[in-house]
């Protein structure tokens, strides 16, 4: 499992032009998912999401997390954080879950965030989506597990 996180002042997903998901200040989550990913995965990833400190506190130093300063997560799907890029210029995929895997893992990924208090918004999970943020910082961190 992957996740690319970006501490954010507001971000949106839309498609086809219609806004589906839309949050404030907090994290913009890019999450994919490879064959073996499972509960205990994702249980990791949202015990260190929601638990990161990367907000500031009154001395300027990143010391808050998600729950200090009510922040949100928009969580999109995104399969591509598996290409391959070794080979030619055209990027593999065998690498991603395949979409009836990780659907139901985006889908409880995104639910066990909401049950730590968070709001949660989502993308549609293999929908053609745009994505619309303004990074704070910019802090970005990348999560493997």
């Amino acid at each position: 499992m992957r996740v690319v996180l970006q501490k954010v002042s507001h971000a949106q997903v839309s498609i086809a032009g219609e806004v589906v998901g839309k949050i404030g200040k907090g994290y913009m989550l890019l999450v994919g998912f490879a064959p073996g990913d499972g509960d205990a995965e994702l249980d990791y990833l949202v015990h260190k999401i929601v638990n990161l400190r990367v907000f500031e506190d009154e001395n300027g130093k990143m010391n808050r997390g998600l729950k200090d300063v009510d922040g949100e997560i928009l969580s999109v799907s995104q399969f591509t954080l598996y290409a391959d890029t070794r080979h030619g210029n055209r990027p593999g995929f065998t690498d991603a879950a395949k979409p009836e895997i990780a659907a139901p893992l985006y889908e409880r990924f995104s639910a066990k965030l909401a049950a730590t208090g968070v709001h949660v918004e989502t993308g549609h999970f293999g929908a053609d989506m745009q994505v619309d943020l303004e990074n704070d910082g910019p802090v970005t961190i990348i999560y493997e597990k």
